[in-house]
């Protein structure tokens, strides 16, 4: 049976000056899809914008929005309903390493498997790979792969920044979900499993009474493809389920920041992130 969640992502800056000019990309409307399907969603920005949206080239919808008069702080809050499901997990999926090896495929997913700042190529954890794929089909790879990081890693907040990539949230085998998806998407790269990384929420509760309010968070898991595109959370090493939920797509973090933008005037002096969360049914 599904969940129906209330998401509500604040985000809010503050200025040491007045800000005379700013723009901004904001990815904070879930996605619509097999899994999960978005009943309402908006977008409301503090001074008032007349924002206009558009897909990106990933296929996550950004709301993009500018100010051109001068503001010492800037509120922008995404308000959804959103269903979800359980994920479909790999069910007709099981190609073989053959298969995606293949000149077409290697073609056709070639983003999805070439390093990226926030996961570059490694030799160290490529020879990790290897030794994961060996013997198994892709499918299986895929989840040895999450389960090496989730058992290799810690989770310790504020160890990193949304900086941080594969390689030095390694050095230090800490990290947040950000790092542990990124390490992992290292390693199927360097299977050739194409990977892309998903950001989104998770409700923090499996057993979340109805109507209640809860502080929710951010996340990011990992979908890989093996012949239909999947998904796995290896900061909990479980599939997908209920309580996630799909918010965008890219090649790492740098393609799906929930806030992005440049501003002229002042400093920024604050940031101060809320997510709420409320299981609705």
């Amino acid at each position: 049976m599904g969940w129906r969640m209330r998401v509500v992502h604040t985000t809010g800056f503050a200025y040491d000056d007045a800000v005379t000019r700013s723009f901004n990309e904001a990815r904070l409307t879930p996605l619509t899809d097999a899994r999960q399907n978005v009943i309402l969603n908006r977008v409301e920005t503090t001074p008032a914008t007349r924002p206009y949206r558009y897909m990106d080239y990933w296929g996550s919808a950004v709301t993009a929005f500018d100010l051109h008069v001068p503001h010492s702080a800037l509120a922008v809050t995404g308000l959804s309903v959103v269903e979800t499901e359980s994920g479909v997990g790999p069910a007709g999926s099981r190609w073989s390493w053959e298969e995606l090896r293949s000149e077409e495929n290697l073609d056709l997913y070639a983003e999805f498997l070439a390093p990226t700042e926030y996961v570059p190529a490694d030799g160290e954890l490529a020879g990790a790979a290897a030794d994961l794929a060996r013997g198994v089909e892709p499918v299986e790879a895929v989840r040895r792969a999450a389960d090496w990081v989730y058992s290799r890693m810690t989770y310790v907040p504020g160890t990193t920044s949304v900086h941080t990539s594969a390689v030095q949230a390694w050095s230090d085998r800490k990290g947040v979900c950000q790092d542990y998806a990124h390490l992992t998407l290292l390693l199927l790269r360097a299977m050739g499993i194409p990977c892309r990384y998903v950001s989104g929420y998770l409700h923090p509760d499996p057993e979340a009474a109805i109507g209640e309010t809860v502080a929710g968070q951010s996340h990011a898991w990992i979908e890989a493809f093996t012949g239909t595109w999947w998904g796995y959370d290896p900061t909990n090493a479980t599939a997908i389920d209920e309580q996630h939920i799909s918010v965008g797509v890219g090649r790492d973090y740098a393609d799906v920041p929930p806030l992005k933008g440049i501003f002229h005037g002042g400093r920024s002096t604050d940031l101060d992130v809320i997510v709420e969360i409320t299981r609705l049914a």
